[in-house]
């Protein structure tokens, strides 16, 4: 899900999407109207789920989607691999998702765990 919102009303710390990926803010820079143009602003952001850095520059007053991202728990039933089985506190279904790099030796059978939820795509987070 998504919704629309205008570039001047964008923070650091909030999502996007670019390139048809939600994106956390990392940077926001405005420029001043020139003499025949609008002002615009550069935003630097990087891939929830890939992790990849993406920019966009528009006018300030351009409409861009912003992704609705749900924080979820999830208690893990079982470890295969690098794979965890979680089942959601919430609505006790049971989905996989693969255990990120940095997490490996946190995530641990019967715990529960946080992860997020956008656009169809789910991943393991820390919890804050």
């Amino acid at each position: 899900m998504k919704q629309q919102t205008e570039i001047k009303t964008l923070k650091e710390g909030k999502f996007v999407i670019i390139d048809d990926e939600p994106c956390t803010i990392v940077s926001v820079q405005h420029s001043k109207p020139g003499k025949h143009g609008a002002a615009k602003a550069r935003i630097d952001a990087i891939g929830l789920f890939d992790g990849q850095k993406r920019s966009i520059v528009q006018p300030v007053d351009a409409k861009v989607y912003v992704p609705i991202v749900e924080r979820k728990t999830a208690q893990v039933l079982s470890i295969a691999g690098d794979v965890a089985q979680l089942m959601d506190t919430a609505d006790y279904s049971t989905f996989e998702l693969k255990i990120p790099e940095e997490l490996k030796d946190k995530v641990k059978q019967g715990e529960e765990v946080a992860y997020i939820s956008s656009m169809g795509k789910m991943k393991i987070q820390m919890r804050t």
